[in-house]
């Protein structure tokens, strides 16, 4: 906004205060009006922001003695755009542009004399143009903060994802004072930082650093009367249950963000993130491999030797049958196409079957007799030999 603009806004009609209101009728108008349009009771209303915008404007220019004088004066030399020359030029009223005085270029005034460059100059201290942002900057939204929560789930959940209840305690507006700090609803633009919640220090070769302020804690405004809850700072501890989605296919140790689920953001700012570890519970049987599921099979001797049709069981499914050839060794391991963890695409991965021959603890006289005739059958064979011929080699 230019020092044009300050001069021609009627300040006064902003408040709804008569020009010859008291110091205490500026003040009581702004309260009120300041409660109504503050950003924290209308969120998301730009209509209302702008307009607490204005009231806050009109409160740090008529709420200060010393500029309400500099302003009424302002106002009463170029408050209809036209300029009364004084004795010395010629009678009535000049109508200027406002914007040609205001931005730097000559005018003639009328035959008895003319007027030098801008009058932006004049009013830069009134309006403290030269040094930051006016008296109108609005207070910046502030994004609300992260949260890091922390779940444990069952394999299964873990494998086809879960809603679980978080409850969580964070950092949100206080509910006493409406989120402003002030135990009136009223806090003031915090005159350090102008309202930006930012200071700027030079660190030498032209370059400057910017820091959160340190009068107002980086919020932009200061309460006159600290609200006893949230002691001035806006925001007060909050706790709250959130069902959370889980995406399937999650896995142990594995950290998710939710976007816009942590700490309600300030002054219209967006709320911050939530984090959540996830910690996944074992399976009496089945196991995970990435995205693909283990399990280990018992099968018989005569089943490996002799090949088999055998049935293995799935996660949360209907079992599968898998054809075991002839002659498969223990610890081969098969695959079950589909029938693994989901997948990030929606896909699954798959069963892994490693197959584990049993050996019989107690046989019966007939089994003794027939793996007698198998061992006199098969005698000739050493399965150990190649082992050594390997160590010979080596």
């Amino acid at each position: 906004m230019s020092t044009k603009d300050f001069v021609e806004k009627d300040y006064y009609k902003v408040l709804g205060v008569p020009k010859d209101a008291t110091e205490a009728e500026i003040k009581k108008a702004y309260r009120k009006l300041a409660r109504e349009f503050h950003p924290d009771a209308n969120k998301g209303d730009a209509s209302a922001e702008e307009r607490f915008k204005e009231i806050s404007e009109a409160n740090d220019i008529l709420g200060d003695p010393k500029k309400r004088k500099e302003y009424d004066e302002a106002r009463a030399l170029f408050g209809n755009g036209g300029f009364r020359p004084g004795p010395g030029g010629a009678g009535g009223s000049f109508n200027f542009d406002l914007g040609d005085l205001f931005g730097g270029q000559q005018q003639q005034g009328g035959p008895g004399g003319g007027f030098g460059g801008g009058l932006g100059d004049v009013f830069g201290g009134l309006f403290n143009r030269g040094t930051g942002p006016g008296p109108g900057t609005r207070t910046q939204p502030r994004r609300g903060q992260d949260i890091e929560s922390e779940v444990t789930l069952s394999f299964t959940e873990a494998v086809d994802g879960a809603t679980v209840p978080l409850r969580m305690s964070s950092q949100a507006p206080c509910k006493a004072c409406s989120g402003t700090g002030d135990k009136n609803g009223t806090p003031r633009v915090c005159p350090t930082c102008v309202g930006t919640g930012q200071v700027s220090r030079g660190s030498g070769g032209g370059f400057s650093l910017t820091d959160p302020c340190a009068d107002c804690k980086g919020r932009g405004l200061i309460a006159e009367t600290p609200c006893d809850v949230c002691k001035g700072s806006g925001r007060a501890r909050s706790s709250r249950t959130m069902q959370v989605r889980i995406p399937a296919g999650v896995f142990d140790g594995q950290r998710i963000r939710l976007r816009g689920k942590g700490a309600p953001g300030e002054r219209g700012g967006p709320a911050g993130d939530l984090y959540v570890v996830v910690h996944v519970d074992g399976h009496p049987v089945f196991g995970r491999k990435d995205d693909n599921l283990t399990v280990t099979v018992p099968v018989t001797f005569a089943e490996a030797a002799l090949g088999a049709e055998i049935k293995v069981p799935t996660l949360n499914g209907p079992a599968v049958t898998l054809k075991l050839p002839p002659g498969t060794p223990g610890g081969r391991t098969m695959r079950a196409r589909g029938k693994g963890a989901v997948r990030k695409d929606g896909t699954r991965g798959d069963l892994l079957v490693t197959v584990e021959v049993t050996v019989p603890t107690e046989l019966s006289d007939k089994a003794r007799e027939a793996l007698e005739m198998y061992r006199d059958a098969t005698d000739p064979q050493d399965p150990r030999a190649a082992l050594f011929e390997s160590v010979k080699g080596a």
